[in-house]
């Protein structure tokens, strides 16, 4: 038994996926590709972009590790960072640099891999209102971004 799960662990850590995930991990938050994309490019583009990044954690947490709670944990953590990086005038890349989620969601993906009992449990706890969060968060990220587009149109106007 413990030899199968040590297989089938190793099967899961080795798959191209999750050396996507390890790469974007350390490319977006430890190399902060995240708040630099986001520095550059205009108005929540760049978030929109970064969110792209995250589909491997998704695609994972969901079809490899077929756990619904620990997928809206992710996605959960990608939406946060999509609304942080949104807050408008640079404040929003400068607060990305302190928010990891991708490097997060590793470790959320691999506490299940590895059956960390304690991350299991956390995830399955918070499930319902993660899911609730989700919503929220979806909703305050068009709030911000049309306020930003709207704040970007009368600065325009101005001049």
């Amino acid at each position: 038994m413990v030899n199968k799960k040590a297989a089938k662990r190793e099967k899961m850590m080795n798959m191209p996926s999750y050396r996507l995930m390890v790469g974007t991990a350390k490319y977006m938050d430890k190399w902060f590709l995240d708040p630099i994309l986001g520095f550059i490019l205009p108005v929540g583009i760049g978030d929109a972009l970064t969110s792209v990044f995250a589909f491997p954690f998704i695609y994972y947490s969901l079809c490899v590790v077929k756990s619904i709670p620990l997928t809206l944990a992710v996605i959960y953590n990608i939406l946060m960072d999509v609304l942080i990086g949104a807050i408008p005038f640079y404040i929003g890349d400068v607060l990305d640099v302190f928010k990891r989620s991708y490097v997060e969601n590793l470790r959320l993906v691999t506490g299940y891999i590895e059956d960390d009992k304690e991350i299991i449990n956390k995830v399955n706890k918070k499930a319902f209102w993660t899911a609730v969060f989700i919503v929220v968060l979806c909703w305050l990220i068009y709030v911000v971004i049309s306020w930003a587009i709207r704040l970007g149109n009368w600065i325009v106007s101005l001049f």
